[in-house]
């Protein structure tokens, strides 16, 4: 079942001789629960899909969907309801709230909403995350791959119809970056979680069902893995 569809998109940023095509006629379409891994060297276009598929900006022309939600009908307050309900962002900046323990961390999507969590839903999060014995922790007692580790469990706590991840070990060493891929992997599995992931790193972009190369604005190559 089609979870994304993008239809013409094109983002241009300037005019005259600033003027730059970051995106140029893309033509994109996820099923629910695919494991999507988007390459690219820098200025490729890659982070910018990225930034419009999440709501965070939108495309000069084209349409973009995310379920049954358009998304450059949205307004700025409408576009940050769907963000924290509909959209995990995880970037490789964590992003997290210093002043707050793990577990409001974890929960402020939740917070800034004022409704109340599954807390079943929770702790099968924290529990598979491996952060259930460090929900009273400060961001500054963890290490940077357990920082990330929170952010992936804020970023699934709504159940998000995608899980955006933009270069997610890029602060991380070789062993912490392999935990988050696995993490991510789990939660694209065990919890049917649809995730699209940006890297420059091809070793992490095989662990995809999925590889869409971007380069000049433009998809290059859209290749499924076989596994098994």
């Amino acid at each position: 079942m089609e979870i994304l569809k993008c239809e013409g998109i094109t983002k241009v940023y300037g005019t005259g001789e600033n003027k730059v095509t970051a995106l140029n006629n893309v033509d994109l379409s996820i099923d629910k629960g695919e494991f999507v891994a988007i390459v690219g060297s820098s200025g490729s276009g890659k982070s910018t899909l990225l930034h419009l598929l999440g709501g965070v900006d939108k495309p000069t022309d084209g349409k973009m969907w995310v379920e049954d939600t358009e998304l450059s009908t949205l307004n700025p307050t409408s576009a940050a309801i769907f963000r924290r309900r509909k959209v995990g962002l995880i970037y490789q900046f964590y992003n997290l709230i210093p002043t707050l323990t793990v577990r409001r961390n974890i929960l402020l999507p939740m917070l800034l909403d004022k409704r109340k969590p599954d807390q079943d839903y929770f702790n099968q999060i924290v529990e598979s995350l491996g952060m259930k014995e460090k929900l009273d922790c400060l961001p500054s007692q963890l290490s940077g791959g357990q920082q990330q580790r929170t952010a992936i469990a804020r970023s699934l706590l709504y159940r998000p119809a995608l899980l955006l991840a933009d270069e997610p070990t890029g602060n991380l060493d070789q062993k912490n970056s392999r935990e988050i891929i696995e993490m991510l992997k789990l939660s694209n599995k065990s919890l049917k979680q649809t995730v699209v992931l940006i890297t420059h790193d091809e070793k992490i972009a095989l662990e995809a069902d999925r590889i869409i190369t971007i380069e000049d604005g433009k998809i290059l190559s859209d290749k499924k893995l076989g596994r098994g």
